[in-house]
């Protein structure tokens, strides 16, 4: 895999150094100890949803495997970490010949979550296991967040395709994984060129105020385009005056113009008078696209307006005020000595402050009700019970060390609608409440 393909600089070898700088003192100290060979088990999860979310939804798997498959300690890297002296030589040459060798298991991208769900869960040996803490984090906090906001503004648009355009809001390298995390979450498109090559999203994108302000007249600007791109191009017609632009849209395109584009305003009102005004012009086909700086609700709030598609930005790429999901990566169990026979033992934290976890390596199911629709999210840590043994929801990603489950993009996508369609009506509402699904535990002996 190139790094290029992971939105790095292709002068980055290796993911190994997105990083915090603590994963490697602690290998440090537990190769000292003789404890960094003992069988770990560490697990992904989210004691609370953002406030006001009735669920998460897992985006980023795919690039946590890139980043899995490209975690190597190269001559470069190992350089840097013996020139700043952040661990010493038997460290780094247990890290030049790293390479994860262990067992991924997770709930498949596109799935939702709730509180407590082990949404991945990391097997191996305790020092390649906790070295992946931060880049699996990095990945897993950003990339949910974005499809989570994806899929409300997904669900209040309804049939009406939205378009993701919030590279200019956000880091460049966020801007591509973003695209990726919306695409899962509902959206139809990203202008966002360097996704379309990276993971072959489709891109859109026709113009800006700037072109028209480039031309003499708004009737220059829009021949342009048209000669350019054709009739069926989308003329962005709120420089000036909308009505006058409208007028000339479909004097210079005809009724065949293929959309118009409205970034201010009040969006209600103008996309009403907008209609009314190209349908009595002929350009009964010609869509509406609104743009202005759009979130779930103001797309809620569009819902009854004449309006064919939305982009959005500045709030998709920001989570819509919810750009992490505080998920963690706990250590649950360890072998009891490093034999690698030795039986697993059940650990959790213990603390005041509503910082404790459930020790144990645990399965998840979603339990259905009498008419197919998702009633409960089950956790559990001994045997899973026959009734839920059909609706376990981790699957195995990677298998020693090697990848065995990269799917599609598209596959992820219609997977997150199949899920969502499934979760009771309440899961829409954009309105604040609990979780739709509550999480129940069985807590049983750990297997080993």
């Amino acid at each position: 895999m190139n790094p290029a393909d992971l939105g790095l600089p292709v002068d980055v070898p290796s993911t190994a150094l997105f990083t915090d700088q603590y994963e490697l003192t602690m290998l440090r100290a537990a190769l000292k100890a003789g404890t960094a060979e003992r069988r770990s088990v560490f697990e992904v999860f989210t004691r609370r949803l953002p406030e006001g979310r009735r669920y998460g939804v897992v985006a980023g798997t795919g690039r946590v495997l890139d980043a899995v498959e490209n975690f190597r300690f190269d001559a470069g890297v190992i350089g840097f970490l013996r020139e700043r002296n952040i661990v010493d030589d038997e460290t780094l040459d247990w890290l030049a010949s790293y390479r994860f060798s262990g067992d991924i298991w997770g709930y498949p991208e596109g799935q939702v979550y709730f509180p407590g769900s082990p949404v991945l869960r990391v097997e191996g040996s305790f020092a390649e296991c906790v070295l992946l803490e931060t880049v699996i984090l990095s990945i897993l906090n950003h990339d949910s967040a974005i499809a989570a906001a994806a899929s409300r503004m997904s669900s209040a648009a309804g049939d009406r395709p939205l378009i993701e355009m919030g590279a200019r809001r956000t880091h460049e390298l966020a801007a591509v994984a973003a695209a990726r995390a919306a695409y899962v979450g509902g959206f139809a498109t990203t202008s966002d060129l360097a996704a379309g090559f990276r993971y072959g999203i489709p891109t859109v994108g026709t113009s800006a105020h700037a072109f028209t302000l480039l031309h003499d007249t708004e009737r220059d600007a829009f021949r342009a385009q048209i000669d350019s791109l054709g009739r069926g191009t989308t003329l962005l017609v709120d420089t000036y005056d909308v009505a006058e632009a409208v007028r000339t849209a479909v004097e210079v395109a005809g009724p065949e113009l293929g959309a118009v584009r409205i970034d201010s305003g009040d969006l209600l009102l103008v996309a009403h008078r907008v209609r009314q005004q190209l349908d009595a012009l002929g350009a009964t086909d010609t869509r509406i696209i609104v743009t202005s700086d759009l979130d779930e609700y103001a797309i809620a709030s569009l819902a009854a307006a004449p309006v064919d598609a939305y982009g959005v930005g500045t709030q998709l790429v920001t989570g819509s005020g919810h750009p992490t999901c505080s998920m963690v990566y706990k250590l649950v169990a360890r072998a009891e000595s490093a034999d690698p026979k030795a039986p697993l033992v059940p650990v959790a934290k213990k603390s005041s402050g509503g910082k404790t976890s459930l020790g144990g390596r645990k399965w998840a199911a979603r339990r259905p009700d009498g008419y197919g629709v998702d009633e409960a999210e089950v956790v559990g840590t001994g045997p899973v019970p026959a009734e839920l043994a059909e609706h376990q929801l981790l699957v195995e990603l990677v298998k020693g060390g090697e990848v065995v489950a990269r799917e599609p993009l598209d596959v992820v996508r219609e997977r997150h609608m199949a899920v969502r369609a499934r979760l009771p009506l309440s899961a829409t509402q954009l309105s604040r409440g609990e979780p739709v699904l509550p999480t129940e535990y069985l807590v049983g002996r750990s297997g080993s």
